[in-house]
């Protein structure tokens, strides 16, 4: 995302700073291990929403440059509930959003554990609420049933990759039919073996250029072109981590 390749996330560094110290047990988990729980493309061009644990901010990125970016916050982080109170006294406000996608006219998928919500984020309206299985059937019985690790929409009609550990699928969102089978990740995208998102991808999320998404892992990101299936550029850190 506009990302100078020598501190990749600017303001991935500055959440960290501004939850830090609000609330001593998680600010000591973040210390250990900080990463994104979840992203999605806002319907503005160029923005993002990011998502850490009970909070959340948006950001104006530059996709694909990797140097002299424009990339600047737009909203502060702050307590996810407050900026979606539909969400108040839920899961997903309580321990936050563990996974989500876009899909058209300001709406989104959300996940918290097993729970799922379809969310008109600009209106902060539910439009559903049931259980992962009970929204997409398809799902009973599968490791994507229980929770969900990440996932990213695809520019081909209504699809969307899912992924959870090492495994991933490729799912309609419309018909709630499988597209691609359940499999290993480095089975439907070889580049990605040998590299930390192998074995899983703590979030991701469709950039606004075309057949590019972000991966992210702990501290580290990679921008990735998934219908060529080659790396845009290096796996880097987010963050220089001894600012943290």
């Amino acid at each position: 995302m506009g990302m100078n390749p020598d501190a990749a996330f600017d303001a991935y560094d500055y959440l960290f700073e501004e939850i830090e110290g609000e609330d001593d047990y998680f600010s000591e988990e973040l210390e250990v291990e900080p990463y994104i729980n979840s992203a999605f493309r806002s319907s503005s061009t160029n923005e993002v929403y990011f998502f850490l644990q009970d909070k959340y901010m948006r950001l104006y990125y530059t996709p694909g440059q990797q140097t002299q970016t424009d990339d600047k916050i737009l909203r502060d982080l702050d307590w996810i509930c407050y900026d979606f109170p539909s969400l108040e006294h839920s899961s997903f406000s309580a321990y936050g959003i563990k996974c989500s996608f876009d899909t058209e006219d300001y709406k989104a998928y959300i996940f918290s554990e097993c729970y799922c919500v379809y969310l008109d984020y600009a209106n902060d309206k539910i439009l559903s609420f049931s259980a992962i299985r009970r929204t997409f059937p398809i799902l009973e019985n599968t490791v994507f049933e229980q929770n969900i690790h990440s996932a990213f929409r695809s520019p081909r009609g209504q699809e969307v990759y899912l992924f959870k550990g090492n495994k991933y699928c490729c799912l309609d969102y419309d018909s709630k039919q499988l597209i691609d089978p359940i499999r290993k990740i480095t089975e439907g995208f070889p580049i990605l073996k040998g590299t930390i998102f192998e074995n899983g991808i703590d979030a991701c999320f469709a950039s606004h250029k075309e057949n590019e998404v972000y991966l992210f892992k702990g501290e580290n990101y990679v921008l990735m072109n998934f219908i060529d299936d080659t790396l845009v550029d290096d796996v880097k850190p987010m963050v220089d981590v001894g600012h943290l």
